[in-house]
């Protein structure tokens, strides 16, 4: 399988540390200690979960080798739905007259999009599928319970898209060499160090210590596992893409497995940790400084707990 194009959306409206100095009796050089975030993006009065969606796509169309149109299976990505019923997969097929694609959405919190591709992936072995659109949309600032001093100041809005086929179709093609993902709600305080129950409050990280500890383990040990199996070393990576989450686990897990500063790339000092977004978000970002042959990790870990690995190479 091969990634054919990637885009990202971003809310335009800012939110500064300063907005939860009184909020929270907290000083923005705490913020910037616990999580290494200084901004994040919300959305507007209009703006949701769905409508970031459609304009990650619309960014995309431009330079799509192909039209929508040919698409015929497109999987949504959220843990932070605007409607239950019509899924940001199905206003991006309504959007866009994708008349012929099977549609749906799935869930596993932060690790959703790593999922996500697995899921295509299956789709194309059993060749019900020839061309994907995988949809990441998060509205955290729908959410936050803005009373949970613990993590109200962590979270930010954004949505990708991404496009994969098996044909090559540009320069910028991706290949996707290799998919990890696993369950881990049986570890630590999975069921209940990170939650949001619509109608009993909203998103909400009362263990944030359990999940710093076993992010930074299952991250590093899933990334070993996939560079070992394809006989890849991390010298050979050009970039480590980890879960935006936490500025302190990406730099542990990082010094962990021996990659050097200049290879690890994060964008939460100004958008603040988007959800399963985020690590394609950073990719569509940085993906025109790839080189041939150039090979990129990627790292999530979710709430829940899953955690998921993507090893990717620039054709």
């Amino acid at each position: 399988m091969l990634i054919n194009h990637i885009s990202y959306y971003l809310p335009d409206n800012i939110i500064s540390n300063s907005f939860f100095c009184d909020k929270n009796n907290i000083q923005q050089e705490e913020i910037v200690a616990k999580s290494g975030i200084k901004n994040r993006r919300y959305i507007k009065p209009g703006e949701n979960t769905n409508s970031m969606a459609i304009e990650a796509v619309k960014q995309a169309i431009p330079e799509l080798p192909y039209s929508v149109g040919e698409i015929d299976l497109i999987v949504g990505a959220t843990y932070t739905p605007y409607d239950t019923i019509v899924t940001i997969a199905h206003s991006v097929q309504n959007e866009f007259k994708i008349k012929n694609a099977k549609c749906f959405c799935i869930d596993s919190a932060c690790s959703s999009f790593v999922n996500a591709v697995e899921i295509v992936e299956s789709f194309f072995i059993s060749q019900k599928a020839t061309k994907a659109l995988i949809i990441i949309s998060e509205c955290n600032s729908s959410f936050c319970d803005f009373s949970d001093t613990k993590s109200n100041f962590l979270w930010g809005d954004g949505a990708a898209a991404v496009f994969i086929s098996n044909s090559s179709f540009s320069k910028y093609d991706l290949e996707i060499v290799d998919i990890e993902t696993r369950g881990l709600g049986h570890v630590g305080k999975g069921s209940e160090a990170v939650g949001l129950r619509p109608n009993h409050g909203g998103l909400r990280m009362p263990h944030g210590k359990d999940v710093f500890q076993f992010a930074c383990i299952y991250m590093q040990e899933e990334s070993e596992k996939i560079l070992n199996k394809n006989h890849c070393s991390v010298f050979q990576l050009r970039f480590f893409i980890p879960h935006q989450a936490n500025l302190r686990i990406i730099n542990h897990v990082a010094e962990k497995l021996n990659i050097e500063p200049s290879k690890v790339l994060h964008n939460i000092e100004n958008i603040g940790n988007t959800g399963s977004a985020s690590t394609p978000i950073l990719l569509s970002q940085n993906i025109k400084k790839l080189n041939q042959k150039d090979m990129v990790l990627i790292t999530v870990f979710g709430g829940g707990y899953s955690v998921g690995t993507l090893l990717l190479k620039k054709i």
